[in-house]
């Protein structure tokens, strides 16, 4: 974090002052491992529990860097003009595993807390994808809370239009302008939201409406409203039949209009996906030639090049 902190720096204070620049900053930190500078996790001797302590460090050691590059942009005389966007990629981690814990799930204290909101990172309820954001540009953006819906593919088309560039002649975008909505509050032009579509689950967002669709044995399927329910404490699937059959359709024709996903791992003639060895209907290959260590790649995302 650090060093990304330090070449963002290297690159605004090379930048010349008229010269407009896009700069995509990724940090790792709080990411996994758990692992923070000594000096970042000092600050926290009174948080006992030894993951959360270096989770504070990991988020204090973000907030610094982040400090460093709008100093930079103060120093050259930018941060009048610079839109500066914030926001997580998913929500924090509930599960162990996601933590790097693959043995004795019982020692690890996870220290992301998404409450109020459900889950976490890896699972389709609010708490793995709803997540803290914020916009700032000095004279540009009025200071308030926006609660209007806005997805991370709606950036795109919105810093393009700012900065004066067609979208035209792209290929069809799922993003839309959402500009009046993050500096003025005017209401969001998006009315969905489309969490995933994969082979064995999908989820997606419609007005206040959102389906929850697990196709593995058990199947299972979850839905909630969200202006009402925004926790998903109220399984709504039973009581609104059509409204179930509606978004399944809907998911059925996001799933058919999708790339098959990277996640789909052939190995020696045999289809795993997501570690679910397919039926035998589904392979070229005997379920008798299983890669031993098929298990182990699946879990550590090692994918091989689909078989001709």
């Amino acid at each position: 974090t650090r060093l990304i902190g330090a070449d963002a720096v290297a690159f605004i204070q090379r930048q010349p002052a008229n010269k407009p620049f896009y700069l995509y900053l990724t940090f790792n930190a709080p990411h996994t491992p758990y692992q923070a500078p000594p000096d970042c996790i000092d600050r926290f001797q009174s948080i006992a529990a030894p993951t959360r302590h270096t989770y504070a460090g990991l988020v204090a050691c973000l907030d610094d860097e982040i400090g460093r590059v709008v100093d930079a942009l103060d120093h050259r005389g930018l941060r009048q003009n610079t839109l500066i966007l914030f926001h997580s990629d998913n929500g924090g981690t509930r599960n162990a595993l996601f933590a790097g814990q693959m043995t004795d799930l019982s020692k690890t204290v996870l220290p992301c807390d998404n409450g109020p909101y459900r889950d976490g990172k890896g699972s389709l309820f609010e708490g793995g994808n709803r997540v803290a954001a914020f916009a700032n540009w000095p004279g540009r953006i009025q200071p308030q809370a926006v609660d209007g819906i806005i997805h991370a593919v709606d950036l795109y088309p919105t810093l393009a239009a700012l900065a004066g560039a067609s979208t035209a002649r792209c290929k069809p975008l799922d993003g839309l302008n959402v500009w009046d909505t993050i500096a003025k509050g005017s209401p969001s032009p998006r009315t969905e939201v489309v969490y995933n579509v994969e082979p064995f689950r999908g989820a997606v967002r419609q007005g206040d409406w959102k389906l929850i669709w697990r196709s593995l044995i058990p199947t299972s399927v979850d839905l909630y409203n969200l202006a009402s329910d925004p926790y998903e404490e109220h399984n709504l699937a039973a009581t609104y039949p059509e409204k179930v059959v509606a978004m399944q359709e809907r998911i059925n024709a996001l799933g058919r209009e999708s790339a098959k996903p990277l996640a789909l791992i052939y190995i020696t003639g045999v289809g795993l996906a997501h570690g679910k060895p397919l039926m035998a209907s589904e392979g070229d290959a005997p379920a008798t030639e299983v890669d031993p260590h098929a298990h182990s790649i699946t879990e550590e995302g090692v994918s091989y090049p689909v078989p001709p």
